[in-house]
């Protein structure tokens, strides 16, 4: 999700100093079309949106924010979640440890690395309606999409931001380039998969 926001966002001119829970890039990114990024551990971000410290918040999506109560404080909830398009775990293991084990167990770890990151996309496809549900139907949250304006502006200034990472390490290019072309294919592949399939149940 984009975020819940204590006000609604009805244009671009919207965000000019709307202080807003959002770290890393996409605070960057906020921070180019005119918001102020704050950055607010988790376990404060539903005191700091209730209180008015901050504007709006961004956490994970409605499984784990609904666990928060953010919908208690504020009640427009906006997507799509450009800043953050799917989650994935990671699993960090000491190189050499790994290195010493039997290739059986270094392909176990593997496949439990795999399973484990499976089950919670999974679990969060299956959760994540349930849990937006009850915000909307029994406590009035408006859920929204980003206005055109908004959603243009964060896609130049998103571009904008990946670009001069890009530019300042070549292992940043490769990998930018190596998600934009995984994009490509996965948007064609999707449009043939899983939005013709959607549109024919429909």
């Amino acid at each position: 999700m984009a975020g819940w926001f204590r006000k609604p966002l009805e244009s671009l001119a919207d965000l000019k100093g709307l202080k807003m829970r959002i770290p890393g890039l996409g605070g960057e990114v906020m921070a180019r079309v005119g918001a102020a990024p704050v950055n607010v551990p988790g376990g404060e971000i539903f005191s700091a949106l209730q209180s008015g410290a901050i504007d709006a918040a961004e956490w994970v999506g409605p499984y784990n924010d609904l666990a928060f109560g953010l919908h208690r404080a504020a009640k427009h909830c906006y997507y799509p979640g450009w800043q953050e398009p799917g989650p994935t775990l990671e699993c960090m293991v000491n190189k050499t440890a790994f290195d010493g084990l039997p290739k059986d167990l270094q392909a176990i770890v593997e496949a439990c690395c795999r399973a484990v990151n499976d089950a919670m996309l999974a679990e969060y496809t299956a959760r994540n309606q349930q849990a937006l549900d009850a915000p909307v139907r029994e406590h009035g949250v408006q859920l929204r999409q980003l206005p055109d304006d908004v959603l243009v502006a964060l896609r130049k200034a998103s571009d904008k931001v990946l670009e001069e990472v890009a530019a300042s390490d070549p292992l940043a290019r490769r990998a930018l380039d190596s998600m934009r072309a995984f994009r490509a294919q996965a948007k064609a592949w999707h449009a043939v998969s899983e939005e013709a399939y959607y549109a024919t149940r429909d």
